[in-house]
């Protein structure tokens, strides 16, 4: 139920604000809020943080944590079904200590309303008995800071995002960011790396430190087994090369979702026509595959449904 991220040679993510790179504005919010809780020896105003997947959302709620000097308990949307799944966490949480719900898009309308003067009053409404015998109960809890991150901000209800202090959202990435990042991770992994190697990796990234860490560990093994150890520019090409993976870092599902729209559909599709067609999930097309596309210019997404580009064309004859 507890859980804080701690610094070793095999973990990448940073543990403090200041070693956090990129998403700069938001840094700079952020860190005049914990400064000004930890003046007033007050928990931290809640938080919601939206954004596509990989961008560091997990991350900035253990940094905050870390910033703040306590515990943080996590927990998934997807695993909160009732309320009786809250109640081990809002019961066991100490003074300004942290809870963190990833995914907490996919809280029921019933469980957010549960919520409310949890986050609002500190206190846990319950109801004791059912029927015309029923009372409720108010249980005082301590305060806390509460997190929420989501890569659907719209999939809150509006009374319920009105609820949090601050809302961070994070943006696709810079080339220049992802390298830094790449740089410090290479190092951290003990890496021999050229500096034209992780160039290529950072512009495969589609914008996500997740996914730059993911490439340069699938990168050093490539290289390992072929090299010695050491990444260059040939490796690495060598690397996306066999993973299908082209210059601007779309994969076999981009190029399946793309593909739909130029050969199977004739006009405007829906995301969920396109998951049924090419067999994949609807929600990881318009939340990992769709931002992207989108970002590129190769797809636009209207009311009257998703389209490819001329630009999107022309890539996608290009090949891997």
């Amino acid at each position: 139920m507890t859980n804080t991220i701690l610094s070793s040679d095999n973990n990448l993510r940073p543990t403090r604000l200041n070693d956090y790179i990129g998403q700069r504005t938001l840094c700079k919010q952020l860190s005049i809020s914990l400064e000004a809780s930890r003046q007033r020896g007050e928990a931290l105003e809640h938080i919601l943080l939206s954004g596509p997947p990989g961008l560091g959302k997990t991350t900035l709620a253990n940094i905050i944590a870390n910033e703040m000097g306590v515990q943080i308990h996590t927990t998934i949307g997807p695993a909160l079904s009732k309320q009786m799944d809250l109640m081990p966490y809002l019961m066991g949480l100490g003074p300004r200590e942290v809870f963190f719900i990833d995914e907490i898009h996919r809280l029921s309308k019933q469980l957010e309303e549960f919520l409310y003067p949890v986050i609002e009053d500190f206190r846990v409404d319950c109801l004791i008995d059912s029927g015309p015998k029923g009372r409720k109960i108010n249980l005082p809890i301590k305060q806390f800071t509460f997190i929420g991150a989501t890569t659907i901000a719209g999939g809150l209800s509006a009374p319920f995002r009105n609820r949090f202090g601050l809302e961070l959202e994070l943006e696709l990435y810079n080339l220049e960011d992802l390298l830094t990042i790449l740089e410090k991770s290479a190092d951290i992994l003990g890496l021999l790396c050229d500096k034209e190697a992780l160039v290529e990796i950072a512009k495969r990234s589609r914008g996500t430190p997740r996914l730059a860490n993911r490439y340069l560990k699938q990168v050093r093994n490539y290289a390992q087994v072929h090299n010695g150890g050491r990444v260059t520019v040939d490796m690495t090409k060598e690397s996306f090369l066999l993973c299908e993976i082209d210059e601007l870092g779309l994969d076999k599902k981009d190029r399946k979702y793309m593909k739909a729209l130029v050969e199977i559909f004739t006009k405007p599709a829906g995301v969920n026509a396109i998951a049924a067609t090419i067999g994949e999930d609807a929600s990881t097309l318009s939340e990992v595959v769709e931002p992207y596309l989108l970002q590129l210019g190769f797809v636009i997404r209207a009311s009257r449904g998703r389209e490819i580009t001329d630009k999107g064309k022309i890539h996608l004859n290009k090949g891997c």
